[in-house]
């Protein structure tokens, strides 16, 4: 099936997020553009969230879906290959122009938008999926979570799907994490791009409810210890084969298996709602 460019776009312009607050994230995201140092970190990533999103996707493939943001294309393959798989046409947002151009340069096809999710640029109806993953937990306030939410729900049709993911507050790491300073976060590597607002399990089920949409499902994912395995993921990549990386990957992968257990929550670092509009 041919892939086309998205043309629902009304305005490229984000209508919330600030000069300032885009420069700030210019900043931030785009030395790491140019770095290869998480490209076997983010092959994880990707790993774990297509898995997910083979799970909830439908399998016919849809008419459109959006994508809230292109950071996973932009750093690596991403889920473009699988979303192009599922949707005949598949948009993407960022307010981010390094991190747009950097995934189209990956993948042509994919029509970009420089947009802002709570403010999206695309008729009411226009989707029939989409995709958040860990966009919404970079905002500053639950109060601009729920915007956003709003905006996802205009913008699906009754009967759309929302795939969504967030930083998971209830794992205490994640919660250790939001508590302490960027800045000291930042100064010791820990953390490289400014953190936002999240939220527990319950708690973001209530806000996709109170959005106007029927929860189906939540969960928990990417349950390996980040920090170790960042740094191991860092270290495998400079120094094994492609064979010894390969295996590596598998043994993070085994990681998910946590997620079958009731203490999820506390191990998995996104918390993960399938919802559907009415």
């Amino acid at each position: 099936m041919g892939k086309r460019r998205h043309s629902t776009s009304l305005d490229p312009t984000p209508e919330q997020s600030s000069p300032r607050e885009r420069a700030r994230w210019q900043a931030a995201v785009e030395p790491l553009l140019n770095s290869q140092s998480e490209a076997l970190w983010r092959a994880h990533c990707d790993a774990v969230n297509a898995a997910l999103l083979e799970r909830w996707l439908p399998t016919v493939p849809c008419a459109r879906l959006l994508k809230t943001d292109l950071w996973d294309e932009a750093m690596g393959q991403g889920l473009y290959p699988l979303l192009a798989e599922r949707a005949a046409d598949v948009a993407g947002i960022d307010f981010v122009p390094a991190v747009i151009a950097a995934a189209v340069a990956r993948h042509p096809q994919l029509g970009a938008v420089l947009a802002d999710a709570r403010a999206l640029p695309f008729a009411a109806g226009a989707f029939d999926a989409v995709v958040s993953i860990s966009t919404l937990d970079h905002f500053a306030s639950s109060a601009e979570i729920e915007v956003a939410l709003r905006e996802l729900h205009r913008v699906l049709r009754p009967g759309g799907r929302l795939l969504l993911t967030l930083d998971n507050l209830a794992n205490p790491i994640v919660a250790l994490r939001n508590a302490l300073p960027y800045s000291l976060l930042h100064g010791i590597g820990l953390v490289p791009y400014p953190v936002g607002a999240t939220c527990r399990p319950r708690r973001l089920q209530s806000l996709v409810r109170e959005a106007g949409f029927e929860v189906r499902e939540t969960t928990a994912i990417l349950h390996c210890p980040r920090a170790l395995s960042i740094a191991s993921a860092r270290r495998v990549r400079r120094t094994a084969t492609a064979q010894a990386a390969a295996r590596f990957l598998a043994r993070l992968r085994r990681w998910e298996r946590l997620a079958q257990l009731p203490t999820r929550y506390l191990t998995g670092y996104f918390v993960a709602i399938h919802a559907r509009r009415p």
